[in-house]
């Protein structure tokens, strides 16, 4: 290990030197005594990422339940979680083996605390909050303290992470992978030769494979981290370490891979890239642009620009490659890149800091709380937003509430399409005594999602049979024509020989009550 080819030479200290910097201390401000500096140092180092960690935290605990409103994303969590492992491997088998080890997560979750929005939602809030403390703690190695308290304050403020930050989905656990794989290929650069990395680099093979059993388009964060590698010119050494280490995390992603490629037809309904679609991204490569340039750091230097720029842009620009190849374009899968947005924001917060310390010293202190209370601010209706019912696009507990309040016993029920099962799967209760006529084979007997429906023929026959139907399907807004056979000859015998009775709609969601005519 002595003659490892390190790009950046070791730097002895007994303290991190980037624990008080011109950006951290503004001019005109007393430094601590020599024998108050170390007990500052060491409260300054935990504070950097406590303070992130704890202001991410509170952003996910308000309004954690949303007005205990559940969505059909959130429902697949639920419902599958609900079931037996081996219930659950068995699904995997046919659909969604892509989170498969989230499911198997979210069961076990599921198993010791119970089936509730805090127990869905919960990992996600820790996993951002970690996100957060890790941004923090690479801000400071790269760019002193201001950045990274700004930047581990800046990622759960962003519109996209707020969304998923409370969200009974991976993308927020694939984040905080990202985040830790970073700091650790940060940690390893800035090693000095003839350290013991091997653990570190096993740590970080590890974190990207565990992402990418979560996500395998968190793989995108390779190529971000190749170029970082790259931009500093990292020695031959680091190179062959890092491709060792994460050409093995691809290896035992790549099973699931390949086979999850033959479940594709879940992400049809993804539209084809459109120009439109890149305004987003568009803007938030060029924020990120603005923090590069703030940083100013050499080309060469392991800086906040190389580090986080590339893990901005790159998994963005991939993702839209690769939708030009397959409609995936979808904000969600490289949530993990707002970790490189968060990181050079912090970067430009701390500049700022810099250029108002030699004439406003006392006011460089203020200007990342100030920043940030502004934005809290600004953001406050998008905020409020993200923790309403109305920021998804409908609510199963809602209608199934609707659904216990109108139904009667014996009589039957629909669903159209067939994927919104989903709420009497997440509320069975609300649908005690009411006769699934459309089924075949349950969820679960079926290994499926939405279960097995019986062909249009059985459908209308046993639907004749039936004097009372109530009808859960989406609300008129946002509902589409009826498109598989089963479901137009479900529409079809409710308008020849039913009539309407009842008509509620509520948050996305829609029940409709029909009566045989007489």
């Amino acid at each position: 290990m002595a003659s490892i080819d390190w790009c950046f030479p070791p730097t002895p200290r007994t303290e991190d030197p980037r624990t008080f910097m011109p950006s951290d201390i503004p001019a005109g401000i007393p430094a601590a005594s020599d024998a108050s500096a170390p007990s500052d140092s060491r409260r300054r180092r935990v504070l950097v990422w406590l303070v992130p960690f704890l202001w991410t935290l509170g952003l996910g605990l308000w309004g954690l339940s949303r007005q205990d409103s559940v969505w059909r994303d959130e429902a697949a969590t639920w419902q599958v979680a609900g079931r037996s492992a081996g219930e659950i491997w068995a699904m995997l088998a046919n659909v969604d083996a892509v989170h498969g080890l989230y499911y198997l997560l979210m069961h076990g979750l599921f198993e010791v605390f119970g089936a509730s929005t805090a127990t869905l939602r919960l990992p996600s809030v820790l996993a951002v909050s970690a996100a957060a403390a890790c941004v923090a703690l690479i801000g400071r190695r790269l760019a002193g303290f201001w950045a990274g308290l700004g930047g581990g304050l800046a990622l759960g403020l962003l519109p996209s992470v707020q969304f998923y930050l409370q969200e009974g989905r991976p993308y927020a656990l694939v984040a905080a992978g990202a985040g830790l794989s970073t700091l650790l290929l940060v940690s390893l650069l800035e090693s000095g030769p003839g350290r013991r990395t091997w653990p570190r680099w096993a740590a970080y093979g590890t974190a990207v494979l565990v992402c990418a059993l979560l996500n395998w388009l968190s793989l995108l964060a390779l190529p971000a981290h190749a170029a970082t590698l790259g931009w500093v010119r990292a020695g031959r050494a680091v190179w062959l370490r890092w491709a060792a280490f994460g050409s093995v995390a691809v290896a035992g992603a790549l099973p699931l891979i390949l086979f999850s490629r033959g479940q594709s037809d879940q992400v049809s309904w993804i539209p084809p890239l459109t120009w439109h679609m890149l305004i987003g991204p568009g803007i938030l490569l060029a924020i990120g642009g603005l923090g590069a340039w703030a940083d100013r750091a050499d080309r060469r230097a392991l800086s906040v620009a190389a580090v986080g720029l590339p893990l901005l842009a790159l998994p963005q620009l991939g993702l839209i490659g690769l939708s030009l190849v397959q409609p995936l374009f979808q904000d969600r899968y490289v949530l993990f890149s707002m970790v490189g947005l968060a990181l050079l924001i912090g970067a430009a917060l701390a500049t700022a800091v810099r250029s108002c310390a030699p004439r406003h010293p006392r006011a460089a202190r203020l200007v990342v709380p100030g920043v940030v209370g502004v934005s809290v601010l600004a953001l406050l209706p998008v905020e409020l937003g993200k923790r309403a019912p109305a920021s998804r696009v409908d609510d199963v507990l809602a209608v199934a509430g609707e659904v216990a309040v109108l139904k009667r016993d014996g009589d039957a029920v629909l669903f159209v399409p067939a994927a919104r099962r989903d709420t009497a799967l997440v509320s069975p209760s609300a649908f005690g005594g009411l006769a699934d006529v459309a089924l075949a084979a349950s969820p679960v007997a079926s290994a499926t999602l939405k279960g097995e429906e019986a062909e249009p023929a059985r459908i209308r026959e046993a639907l004749l049979g039936q004097q009372r139907v109530l009808l859960v399907t989406d609300a008129a807004k946002v509902a589409k024509a009826p498109s598989a056979e089963r479901d137009k000859a479900k529409a079809a015998v409710l308008r020849e020989h039913f009539e309407v009775v009842e008509d509620r709609q509520v948050r996305g969601r829609r029940v409709t009550v029909y009566e045989r005519r007489a």
